[in-house]
């Protein structure tokens, strides 16, 4: 038969393909090439982690009779967590510090808490309302940002922000668009930079 042929050279390809791939096992392993530590992104082990700490935080905070607060931002990275917002008093900063700190699973704890100083009025309530919207609304459009690493309050037009971003030249460019919304009238920018 003339298919004989072409099926036999099909089967002897076959069974080469098979005896190199038998004879590759019998092969001493390579040794690893050696290559420059990476950087490597935080795994999503990591980011449960942080997600777990940050719950436990917010939740000792608002149990703890002194703070009581659900005003204030809490964001963890590899275990470092900021805490950020306004409070009445410099005890209930060092409070919410000494909370913080006892979570498990904290490693550092970074202070960007300020004090509210005088009461405001429901007019500025709303209009610092309005300054956040603007100034999460700059750091959205804005392709050089990731905004939903920052985090934005506003207190009587001073306009706070706080989170992880990958650079200093992140930090600066979401400062320079806080600082320029309508309406705010000053910046407290403590943001921080990736570990």
């Amino acid at each position: 038969m003339t298919f004989d042929c072409p099926i036999r050279n099909i089967l002897l390809a076959t069974s080469f393909t098979a005896l190199v791939a038998v004879g590759a096992c019998d092969k001493a392993p390579e040794p690893p090439l050696a290559s420059p530590p990476v950087t490597t992104p935080m795994t999503l082990g990591t980011q449960v982690d942080d997600a777990v700490i940050t719950s436990g935080v917010k939740s000792a905070l608002v149990a703890d009779e002194l703070v009581k607060s659900m005003d204030l931002q809490v964001e963890t990275r590899q275990g470092v967590v900021q805490i950020s917002g306004y409070v009445d008093s410099q005890a209930q900063i060092d409070q919410a510090l000494t909370v913080s700190r006892s979570v498990a699973g904290v490693t550092d704890v970074q202070n960007a808490m300020s004090l509210k100083g005088e009461s405001g009025t429901v007019g500025t309530a709303l209009a610092d309302t309005s300054v956040t919207g603007r100034v999460k609304a700059a750091l959205m459009a804005d392709p050089g940002i990731r905004s939903f690493d920052i985090s934005v309050l506003t207190h009587q037009g001073e306009v706070q922000l706080t989170g992880f971003v990958d650079s200093q030249e992140q930090i600066d460019l979401a400062g320079r668009l806080a600082a320029a919304a309508e309406g705010a009238s000053s910046l407290k920018n403590e943001l921080s930079i990736k570990q």
